[in-house]
């Protein structure tokens, strides 16, 4: 554009130019020179001409309308017609302008390609008619399937682009119709929500009314592995079996190796087999019979060695079980479930017999094992209680021997009270240091110590029996310990001590009594008892006597205690106090007796200790502990005054025995004296005359070790000096033989150079007369005398002289004669 009037539109442009005068807008197209009038106005442009390339397209909104020739309409006012509000899709064309109205929605875009394996799910969004005749309404649905380049239309729209599923091998896809009747792939027709598998191993691209539910994998069958299934609906399976709904069955490796389940079959789960060795037998419940239905309500054994699997239904009666081994002290006890014939005999229902070993069983299903049983083995002082269930009598079988119970007999369990049970058990306890419970189907016994009397009552024959100790007591079926319950504690307050065992004594007792003496003093009697019982063991009348007191501790306490009170009530304080023990004794015992005698129980008193008496009243404790502090006193000032007096007497004795030593001492150190003085004299004279010898012999030994020194030292002089003569001479002569080897190398290294430099010399002269030629040193001798200067020249040599020295000799006659020379030489 060169200036407002006149606009150079350059090719494939297009401008915009609104007449004024008619308000119609046309478009004028490059290349070309336009010229704008007063009237016209350039509303848009110059811009490019929409160019699409091969493959590619774009999409033009309000697009102008054409006649079938393909030439835009205009209206009558010349005015370009429109199609207002629709779309069109341009595909590769030579350029072209946008029409006044005409938008390009985007840019130009390529053309979708469709790879293998995929396709378009296209929608129509308004009624049309395709290229092929194909009538399509609003709403339809159809897949555009690749390899392919797929060109677009304004009435079709891309929902989504739907790519194919890979179904791999032992694999299956499960398809499910959509909302509305159609045919598959296959060329099937399928309803509504109709579910199939596709069992094609490879690729598979759904339909546009399939729906992709899951991929199925399938299960791999083996020898040990089972598949268990279950029909939804009644269908036709994949081994052409017709199924009905609800019924269960399995798919071994003898049908298929592997197996997909089918959209109306249920995996209800894998079964393992199971495997029976020949030790081993099971019981099937509700086995599948001949027909392949359960038949409920029934049972079958199957013994090892076998395999198979469980059918669906089938259940193991307590699972897999191992045969009866039986020993030979071991038995069954079995009882028959339904009449049935075994080997030797008819049982009816609720029969019980025993199958004894040593052997090996296996219960027919119309048996039930009871129980196992196992010979009982008895010691001589053991015992069990055993009942038979058809009478109902219960009785103990004891040692020694090893017992077998029979079929209507059972082991039956002694309750004993909970008082017997803790002193069984705290007798256990002590005696073996056991703390676990009592086997109840034991006979029940009891150690009855030494020197006691144990009574047990027999409640069917209403008698009772006394065991004395050291003794083993052994309970029958019906019998009971009776338990005795002693008063204990000080002073004695009931029911404090329970025992299963009366000790007969010697032994004893202690209590505390609580007396008033005639002037009301009251004081707490400390006092012990020796008691036993005076019977005869052999004697059932003395035996039962024994019993008849049931706490013959607090009884006898009693007894004793008013006595004594009633005797000490009679005396004062002060009599009592200083009589006490005798008072005590008189009231239990009597002026003569010695024992006191119980005739209900025959138990006898022996002895009393007082061991104690304090006052309870405090007054009377505080004058009882003033007249013991007195009495104290009193005897410890006695003590202290004859302690004086012995002190005193020893003193006087010691000091006696002192002076006696004294001068027994001084006499014997005069006597020492004596003697050291003595000794003194003898010592000095031996002192004196061996002072001069020792003197005399030192001073021989000293001039000998001084001339044995002098000798020593000139001798280690004498051989300082001929080592050090030596070592000077051998360093001298090394010197001189290391001056003579470097001097001998030096020398022939020079000769060595020396050599290698003549012969050097040589190489060279002989390589120059070689380089040079026979002909040119012939040449060279037959020149003139400067022809002889450059021969010499050129053979490198600045000077040669052979003489001696007397007289001169002319250089060029020599290089004749050496010319000459070599050539008589050739």
């Amino acid at each position: 554009m060169s200036d407002g009037s006149v606009i150079r539109i350059k090719p494939y442009y297009f401008i915009h130019v609104l007449d004024n005068n008619t308000n119609v807008t046309r478009v004028e197209v490059g290349p070309q020179t336009f010229t704008r009038q007063e009237h016209e106005k350039v509303v848009y442009g110059p811009e490019a001409m929409v160019m699409i390339a091969p493959r590619n397209y774009c999409i033009i909104s309000n697009p102008v309308a054409k006649n079938q020739d393909g030439r835009v309409l205009v209206d009558e006012h010349g005015q370009i017609k429109l199609k207002h509000g629709d779309e069109e899709i341009r595909f590769e064309q030579e350029p072209f302008p946008l029409y006044p109205g005409e938008k390009m929605l985007g840019k130009v875009n390529a053309l979708q390609v469709v790879a293998p394996n995929a396709a378009l799910r296209l929608r129509a969004i308004r009624d049309f008619e395709d290229e092929n005749k194909v009538r399509h309404v609003a709403g339809d649905e159809w897949l555009f399937e690749g390899p392919g380049t797929y060109y677009p239309r304004v009435e079709v729209q891309v929902v989504e682009i739907a790519r194919a599923i890979i179904i791999k091998p032992n694999q299956a896809l499960k398809l499910r119709a959509k909302g509305k009747a159609c045919i598959d792939r296959t060329g099937t027709e399928r309803k509504a929500g109709e579910e199939w598998l596709i069992r094609r191993s490879g690729s598979y691209l759904p339909g546009v009314d399939e729906e992709v539910v899951e991929t199925v994998n399938s299960y791999i069958l083996t020898d040990k592995k089972a598949l268990h299934l279950k029909a939804l609906k009644t269908f036709v399976d994949v081994f052409g079996k017709e199924r009905k709904a609800g019924e269960e069955w399995l798919v071994t490796a003898a049908e298929a190796e592997v197996h997909i389940p089918d959209v109306y079959e249920q995996v209800v789960g894998e079964v393992k087999i199971t495997t029976l060795n020949n030790r081993q037998f099971c019981v099937v419940v509700d086995p599948v019979g001949p027909n392949g239905k359960p038949q409920l309500g029934q049972k079958q054994l199957r013994k090892g060695e076998a395999t198979f699997f469980l059918r669906p239904g089938e259940s193991l009666e307590n699972g897999i079980q191992n045969v009866h081994v039986l020993a030979e002290e071991e038995a069954l006890l079995l009882r028959a479930k339904e009449a049935f014939v075994d080997e030797k005999e008819k049982h009816n229902p609720g029969d019980r017999w025993m199958i004894y070993g040593p052997c090996d069983y296996v219960p027919p299903v119309q048996v039930e094992i009871v129980e196992k049983r196992t010979s009982i083995p008895l010691d001589e002082n053991e015992g069990i209680y055993v009942r038979d269930i058809k009478t109902g009598e219960v009785k103990s079988v004891l040692g020694s021997q090893s017992y077998m119970l029979k079929p209507n007999e059972e082991l039956w369990a002694k309750e004993l009270q909970k008082g017997v049970e803790e002193l069984l058990a705290k007798e256990r306890a002590d005696a073996e240091d056991f703390s676990e419970g009592r086997d109840k189907t034991r006979v029940v016994t009891y150690r009855a110590p030494h020197n006691s009397a144990v009574q047990i009552y027999d409640y069917k024959n209403k008698k009772s029996r006394v065991v004395f100790g050291p003794e083993l007591v052994m309970l029958g079926p019906d019998e009971h310990f009776t338990v005795l319950s002693l008063s204990g504690d000080k002073p004695k307050r009931p029911h404090q001590i329970k025992a299963l065992a009366l000790s007969l004594g010697p032994d004893f007792m202690t209590d505390v009594v609580v007396v008033e003496t005639a002037d009301h003093a009251r004081l707490s009697l400390k006092l012990s008892y020796n008691w036993q019982f005076d019977i005869n063991k052999q004697s059932l009348e003395d035996s039962v006597k024994v019993f008849q007191v049931p706490d013959f501790v607090g009884d006898s306490c009693k007894a004793i205690a008013a006595r004594v009170r009633g005797a000490v009530a009679s005396v004062t304080f002060d009599n009592f106090h200083k009589n006490s023990a005798k008072v005590i004794r008189q009231a239990v015992f009597g002026v003569d007796g010695k024992r006191f005698s119980f005739s209900s129980n025959n138990l006898v008193i022996t002895n009393i200790d007082i061991q104690s008496v304090e006052p309870v009243d405090q007054r009377t404790r505080d004058s009882l502990q003033k007249s013991v502090q007195l009495a104290i006193e009193i005897t410890t000032k006695s003590q202290e005054a004859a302690a004086r007096h012995e002190a005193e007497r020893m003193e006087q004795e010691a000091r006696g025995r002192l002076e006696r030593q004294k001068i027994n001492d001084e006499a014997e150190a005069e006597k020492a004296r004596k003697d050291l003085l003595s000794l003194q004299a003898d010592s000095a004279a031996v002192e004196s005359t061996g002072s001069a010898t020792a003197e005399a012999k030192a001073r021989a030994e000293a001039a000998f070790i001084e001339g044995a020194a002098g000798v020593k030292q000139a001798q280690l002089k004498a051989d300082a000096l001929k080592i050090k003569s030596e070592s000077d001479l051998a360093k001298d002569k090394a010197q001189k033989e290391a001056e003579i080897a470097h001097r001998k190398a030096m020398n022939d290294l020079e000769l060595n150079k020396l050599r290698e430099l003549a012969g050097i010399e040589a190489s060279k002269f002989d390589a120059t007369v070689k380089a040079m030629g026979r002909e040119t040193i012939k040449a060279m001798a037959q020149a003139g005398p400067e022809m002889q200067a450059n021969l010499l020249k050129g053979l490198g040599l600045k000077s040669f002289m052979i003489t001696d020295g007397k007289s001169p000799i002319n250089l060029f006659s020599t290089a004749n004669g050496m010319v000459a020379s070599a050539a008589q030489s050739q």
